[in-house]
């Protein structure tokens, strides 16, 4: 993941590390006091599939006050709190738990690290007691309508620094090198589901975060299992579809703003082109540099969020209906953009904002929580 000078990204990553230092070891002494936990750990009746299947519900959707055992009906932006959540808080735990030890392992060299990583691993990916089915045919149902959605695919982002830290981990010689082969072999049969289902077709094609999404968790998991075809197409959909489809010449997002959260999803849906440049930069092609014809890219994009995270009482748009005030946090976006386009003013920033979230909402919208290992590639 090349995308500057080594020597500046070396000096960059230490000053990362050196303030990150404390945050991860003490997240990786609470990741090593977790004992896997997996999809089959919570069954909920309403699912379609069976107990190694994904499920979640729709978040805006409740009961309809007008016919309450009918079909339920959409309030969008409002998450209903008895909508079964348990899978997606499983797999948010996973993720924190591997992007902790995975960060630690990158400081300190420890295996015992490693070893824990790969008890979780075993547990999901391996293990046929307790192991989840590669495919997503049943997130975000709707009671009364659908028993699943394409845009349930948007769930398993929390996978992706899974994906990325494990990979790191490879190299360790405490790494099961039977887990790691059970670990590269779910995620192709899970890139064979999002690249030929209905649903990941449908998914692919979206036209706002959702479309993002999939272009983001694809070009992770193609990076895990060396998958250069797909990491072609990732780019090439980034630079023809994503950046003119959803940009507009001022940098903004107009889908998401138009939404009921339109600051928390612009946010959102930034950090998601952000983490494409990040994963699909090498040494042949700098995305983080890339501009369309009409000059839109993910610089002019930072650059039009800035002065609303620097000093969110100027954003000019409605406020979200939920979660106002939890946002802004450390967003990738920030990070990552500084050390490739060497902006010091958006380190500064993300160096003074919530590295640690704890409202479930925003752990659901910010998948990348750990960014040392995203400045490692895997081996």
């Amino acid at each position: 993941m090349y995308v500057g000078p080594a020597a500046a990204q070396t000096t960059f990553d230490g000053r990362v590390a050196s303030h990150l230092r404390s945050h991860v070891l003490a997240q990786a002494e609470w990741a090593m006091e977790q004992h896997p936990a997996t999809v089959t750990s919570a069954v909920s009746h309403e699912s379609a599939g069976g107990k190694h299947d994904f499920f979640s519900e729709g978040d805006y959707w409740w009961p309809d006050s007008a016919n309450p055992d009918g079909p339920y009906v959409q309030r969008d932006g409002e998450s209903n709190p008895e909508n079964f959540n348990a899978h997606r808080e499983l797999m948010i735990v996973f993720s924190r738990v591997v992007g902790a030890l995975a960060s630690a392992y990158i400081l300190t060299g420890e295996d015992k690290y490693v070893i824990q990583a790969f008890r979780h691993a075993r547990a999901w990916f391996a293990d046929t007691a307790t192991m989840m089915n590669p495919s997503l045919a049943y997130a975000q149902a709707i009671r009364g309508r659908v028993t699943g959605r394409s845009i349930g695919i948007i769930d398993t982002i929390h996978l992706m620094e899974v994906a990325h830290g494990l990979g790191i981990m490879f190299r360790s010689p405490a790494a099961d090198t039977a887990v790691s082969a059970a670990i590269r072999k779910w995620f192709r049969s899970y890139l064979t589901w999002l690249t030929t289902h209905p649903f990941g077709k449908q998914e692919m094609n979206a036209e706002n975060n959702h479309g993002t999404c999939w272009v983001m968790q694809v070009a992770a998991f193609a990076r895990l299992t060396g998958d250069a075809a797909l990491l072609a197409f990732c780019r090439d959909r980034y630079k023809n579809v994503l950046l003119p489809g959803q940009m507009a010449a001022d940098g903004s997002f107009p889908r998401e703003l138009a939404r009921t959260k339109p600051y928390g999803y612009s946010l959102f849906n930034l950090d998601a082109m952000a983490m494409i440049c990040q994963i699909l930069s090498d040494e042949n092609e700098n995305l983080w540099k890339f501009k369309t014809a009409d000059g839109r890219s993910v610089e002019k994009a930072i650059g039009f969020m800035y002065p609303y995270i620097e000093d969110k009482s100027t954003w000019p748009y409605k406020k979200d209906v939920m979660y106002w005030d939890h946002w802004p946090v450390a967003h990738p976006f920030l990070v990552f953009g500084s050390r490739a386009l060497d902006e010091d003013l958006w380190f500064a920033l993300w160096q003074g904002l919530d590295h640690d979230p704890r409202v479930p909402e925003i752990l659901r919208n910010l998948p990348i929580r750990n960014p040392l290992i995203w400045f490692n590639s895997i081996p």
